[in-house]
């Protein structure tokens, strides 16, 4: 068995494992176990696209920016003229 890893030190921890793990799958098939192909269960479905298509009615309502000196001025002037 050859691995490819840049763990070395897991892998060698590992390989008793896989040596018990193909011995008991060898004993398993010599006592006439057999081992089935079975399909693979179904995959969640992607959810649809989304709609390009946006609402005005959601569309983020900006605060409007606030008024200018020059247009203060006008104001006042508009206001001291009252």
């Amino acid at each position: 068995m050859t691995y490819v890893s840049n763990h070395l030190n897991l892998v060698e921890q590992h390989r008793q494992d896989a040596y018990s793990i193909s011995e008991r799958t060898a004993e398993f098939l010599a006592a006439g176990g057999t081992v089935a192909q079975l399909p693979s269960p179904p995959r969640k479905p992607l959810p649809p696209p989304r709609s390009t298509k946006i609402d005005p009615e959601t569309i983020l309502k900006r605060r409007k920016p606030a008024i200018t000196a020059a247009e203060r001025k006008a104001l006042r002037k508009l206001a001291e003229a009252l």
